[in-house]
């Protein structure tokens, strides 16, 4: 689902996803539109814009996954303000994107969040990951006892959380480490249920706030 309200902006979008093999079940220019119509249409990937004229784009994601928790949701947007970008993010996006990005790349961008792989344009990601940091330094200096103890990770599991926390696709992970992709796939699985998590995104958050991805 496509939703931008730039008409112009919107259809070229909505074209280029369609040629490149996609289906699109919707396309929307406002916010409340498409939250409305998310349940029913179904999509597994929203192509939102953050900007919107009747609501927020942060607004929209928290209504897209409140009336569909599985969709992932990828921003694609003029602006890499660094507020807007993190809000996005905490709010559930999957990605961000910028608008200048080049064709193949936003559609390897679609492919990566549909199968639940965040994405960032070059640049954005470390400005999250800082973020991240950020946010684990100050849970570190809270107060004893206020956490839970993490659960164990064997050295394999730990190794493959680390790649992931860098943004590695299950097939660059699979080379690096001379596994199979299905191989990979079992680790993060196992991964995510010791962790009580449940997609990609936030095992790579639980990575970087733990300083996995240096």
């Amino acid at each position: 689902m496509v939703v931008d309200d730039h008409p112009m902006w919107r259809e070229g979008v909505a074209r280029d996803l369609a040629e490149a093999g996609h289906q699109v079940v919707a396309s929307c220019g406002e916010g409340r539109q498409a939250i409305r119509v998310v349940a029913a249409a179904r999509p597994d990937v929203v192509v939102l814009d953050l900007q919107l004229p009747d609501i927020s784009g942060v607004e929209v994601i928290r209504g897209l996954r409140a009336a569909r928790p599985e969709v992932r949701v990828l921003m694609l947007s003029a602006s890499g303000e660094q507020q807007g970008v993190l809000d996005a993010v905490k709010a559930g996006a999957t990605g961000y994107l910028l608008k200048s990005a080049a064709l193949a790349e936003f559609l390897d961008a679609v492919r990566r969040a549909a199968a639940g792989e965040p994405v960032f344009t070059p640049g954005l990601a470390g400005l999250v990951l800082g973020e991240y940091r950020r946010l684990a330094a100050a849970r570190e200096q809270a107060p004893a006892g206020t956490e839970d103890a993490a659960p164990r990770l064997t050295e394999r599991e730990t190794e493959v959380l680390r790649l992931v926390a860098k943004g590695m696709s299950y097939r660059q992970i699979a080379e690096r480490l001379g596994l199979s992709h299905r191989t990979v796939q079992n680790h993060v699985q196992n991964t995510l249920g010791k962790l009580q998590l449940h997609n990609r995104v936030e095992l790579t958050r639980y990575a970087i706030e733990r300083g996995l991805d240096g």
